[in-house]
């Protein structure tokens, strides 16, 4: 006859990859459920930047699309009145991983780009900030030209 094993009986190094497990999801979880705010960036005609002045609060994020060549020579920067407000830099057709992180390296990124197509710039709160419900305002400046 079989026995059921109980919570209670399983050895306690297994209760806690379980709970470490279920923990672990729910964080995953959250993080990929939150709604991120997209918007295409469009340059004047004939322009070769473009800059935004926006805010966010709290966990919000707004990631800005921004449509260009393999080769071509990009600068983004962003000035905030919040100093957990950071940018990402991703290529395309990536969500999560960034060739860029404004938190690790400031709010200044340039270099040549690799890739064609949308860019992604994520503008966001450091967790800390964002459990606070605090505003950030910023100017994010983007500027892309040839390599000649």
């Amino acid at each position: 006859m079989k026995q059921k094993l109980q919570i209670n009986q399983m050895p306690q190094s297994i209760k806690y990859v379980l709970l470490s497990a279920l923990f672990g999801f729910t964080v995953i979880h959250g993080v990929i459920a939150q709604d991120i705010k997209k918007e295409q960036v469009r340059f004047e005609k004939g322009a070769n930047s473009a800059t935004i002045e926006a805010s966010i609060t709290g966990d919000e994020t707004i990631d800005y699309m921004l449509n260009v060549k393999k080769g071509q020579y990009i600068n983004v920067s962003m000035a905030t009145d919040n100093g957990a407000n950071y940018f990402n830099v991703m290529e395309p057709n990536e969500e999560y991983e960034a060739i860029f992180n404004g938190s690790i390296n400031e709010n200044q990124y340039e270099g040549v780009l690799q890739k064609s197509g949308n860019y992604t710039i994520r503008v966001y709160l450091m967790r800390s900030a964002a459990r606070r419900n605090e505003k950030a305002n910023y100017r994010l400046e983007m500027i892309v030209t040839n390599k000649d």
